[in-house]
């Protein structure tokens, strides 16, 4: 599949989704956003692709935000529309069922900050900064920034985040829980391809599962997420993997899984 400002790279089990518009700092404009929803549907069908991991070109920007010519000429109808588009492709990423890595290189502000939101894991380089200052802009988050923000940093943090539009370096993401790891970033991309390598060798069923369990319980009453969550383990032990997980256990060697 061809993509003009994407790069997508495969390394074994491994993709790297690149999002190519060093010039714009990486902006998403509405073709950017369709590539990405192509790419993430194919990645999403391809069972030799165990993790995937997602940055920017260059080493300014992750991506700084959606393309601001774009934004200046939406009518209603047309910024509801975009939005929706926008928080499809997200909830794609968010649940694909194979953990998505973000590599933060720069500046991951509006859309970009959005975009590593919908990510499982956020790796982040010491130079980042972080943020969405769509206030300033008269607008407000539209890629269902408002909703993840509250989600992984608690609702007080995501409304001074948000009403002042002021991005925070890495190592305050790290501190309030919006990132999970900062890095040097001359080592940003070793970090991420190891842990998609270390992710990418677990039973990729089971990861399917709990990346589910997660996502879709903490949107559920707490007695009915743990049913979820039990209905869940039930047919996780239907598979070859859990027989070769606890097998390789009990015999002390490496589990192979196989994805079945």
């Amino acid at each position: 599949m061809a993509f003009e400002n994407l790069l997508l790279d495969r390394d074994g089990s491994v993709a790297s989704l690149t999002v190519n518009r060093p010039k714009v700092l990486n902006a998403l404009n509405t073709q950017t956003l369709d590539e990405l929803r192509r790419a993430i549907l194919e990645l999403k069908h391809d069972d030799t692709v165990r993790a995937v991991i997602l940055t920017g070109a260059g080493d300014k920007s992750f991506v700084a935000g959606a393309d601001i010519n774009e934004l200046a000429v939406q009518t209603p109808t047309g910024g509801r529309e975009l939005a929706l588009a926008g928080q499809h492709v997200f909830d794609l990423i968010e649940n694909l069922g194979k953990p998505v890595i973000a590599a933060i290189n720069g500046y991951a502000l509006g859309g970009g900050c959005e975009l590593a939101m919908a990510c499982t894991l956020r790796l982040a380089a010491d130079t980042a900064k972080i943020g969405l200052p769509e206030i300033t802009l008269g607008i407000l988050p539209g890629y269902a920034g408002t909703q993840r923000m509250a989600r992984l940093v608690g609702k007080g943090r995501a409304m001074e985040l948000i009403l002042t539009g002021t991005p925070i370096p890495a190592e305050e993401a790290v501190r309030i829980g919006l990132i999970n790891r900062m890095v040097p970033a001359a080592n940003l991309m070793t970090e991420a391809r190891a842990l998609a390598a270390q992710l990418s060798k677990n039973a990729p069923m089971a990861m399917g599962y709990i990346l589910s369990a997660i996502n879709k319980g903490l949107e559920m009453p707490f007695a009915e997420a743990c049913v979820y969550e039990a209905t869940l383990f039930g047919l996780v032990a239907s598979t070859d993997d859990m027989r070769e997980g606890t097998r390789a256990f009990l015999e002390k060697r490496k589990p192979d899984f196989k994805g079945t």
